[in-house]
């Protein structure tokens, strides 16, 4: 992490908690017939564990931990605001295309918005856990290490990722929100920060990002055009997603800080 000597609850680790399980009471509240429905499977009169959805609850409680670790106000009201924005756009050109479809038939629907916040804040905790592992791997075996290794892996993933991604959105091709953002993720691309970082955030979130579309797409939440449950490309947008975020937020944050000290932007 960026500070070792930092405890791993800290007094914003409460406010964040806090407002996460208000999130969901919210969530939970405003579209009770859908949560009455997803209740409406369990048992409660027998074994109702069989009918528990366990990886749901396991999903949920990882990041429940991850997202209170070493949190920090500061910057995580800039990556909720970032996941809440980006959330937004992503679930839009997928639901319009119809490269995914919720069973609401929404488009979007509203209440998946909050989880790409949620999951970003624990993306970035797994992110710089990964760096700060590595760090220290280094620092205590007082090795050296090539970065040209990150950069050639950086080079690797994210073109083959892109190679993905253009077969699988190719049935919509006739599409600006599909041109948009192949335009977007080829930009990230060729134009990164932190090779290494960039690699872990994509990791991260593809690593989140696969239990999150098995869960999604085995319960029937949403679908992919394709059928699959879920399909790779997918679990690897979620690894893209994140660098967009936290491209993103270095992008805003810039900014903010020229205008603070300039009292104009870039």
């Amino acid at each position: 992490m960026e500070n070792e000597k930092q405890s791993f609850w800290t007094r914003d680790s409460s406010i964040l908690l806090g407002g996460f399980f208000v999130t969901i009471f919210l969530i939970i509240y405003i579209w009770w017939p859908l949560a009455e429905e997803y209740l409406a499977y369990v048992d409660w009169n027998g074994a109702w564990w069989l009918y528990m959805d366990w990886l749901l609850l396991g999903v949920f409680l990882f990041m429940s931990i991850t997202i209170v670790a070493r949190a920090n106000l500061k910057t995580d009201v800039l990556i909720v605001f970032v996941g809440v924005c980006g959330g937004l756009a992503i679930e839009s050109w997928g639901t319009q295309t119809n490269l995914w479809h919720y069973y609401t038939a929404e488009r979007p629907p509203l209440w998946i918005i909050p989880a790409w916040p949620i999951a970003s804040l624990s993306i970035d905790r797994i992110s710089r856990f990964l760096n700060w592992t590595i760090e220290q791997v280094i620092k205590r075996t007082k090795s050296t290490v090539d970065y040209s290794l990150f950069t050639t892996l950086y080079w690797l993933i994210f073109a083959s990722f892109l190679i993905l991604m253009l077969v699988f959105v190719s049935p919509t091709f006739d599409k600006s929100y599909t041109w948009l953002s192949l335009a977007l993720c080829i930009l990230l691309i060729i134009t990164p920060t932190d090779h290494r970082f960039a690699l872990l955030t994509f990791i991260a979130g593809a690593g989140l990002g696969y239990f999150l579309e098995l869960w999604g797409t085995t319960r029937e939440c949403w679908m992919y055009y394709t059928n699959e449950a879920p399909p790779f490309f997918a679990v690897l947008a979620h690894g893209m997603a994140a660098v967009a975020f936290w491209r993103a937020g270095l992008l805003v944050r810039m900014i903010w800080e020229r205008w603070e000290s300039t009292g104009s932007y870039p």
